[in-house]
């Protein structure tokens, strides 16, 4: 399998998928060829997810740091040492992620 890109890759996968989950009986002649297909398109869709997961830590990092200098250097207080629950300069009022519903 030569196939590239992170689409085509997962079709693969999903037509593998399909065909396992249909089969009455195990299709033992095309098992090794469906096995060596299938893990071929994973790791083509594994190497551009965690290239994108990369790319994305990158960016996010970056603009974060971007925001950190900003406000730091700009002599303002730096909000962004505050809780995040709590408005800048309020205390945390017990707020608790658990008490999220969901």
């Amino acid at each position: 399998m030569t196939t590239t890109s992170f689409r085509d890759a997962y079709t693969v996968l999903q037509q593998h998928a399909e065909t396992l989950r249909n089969q009455r009986e195990p299709d033992i002649d095309n098992l090794l060829t469906i096995v060596t297909q299938s893990v071929e398109a994973y790791k083509v869709c594994k190497e551009r997810i965690d290239a994108v997961e990369k790319a994305l830590a990158q960016a996010l990092n970056g603009a974060n740091t971007d925001i950190s200098r900003k406000e730091t250097s700009s002599g303002e207080d730096n909000w962004l040492d505050e809780p995040r629950d709590s408005a800048p300069g309020q205390q945390n009022a017990g707020f608790n992620e658990d008490d999220v519903p969901f």
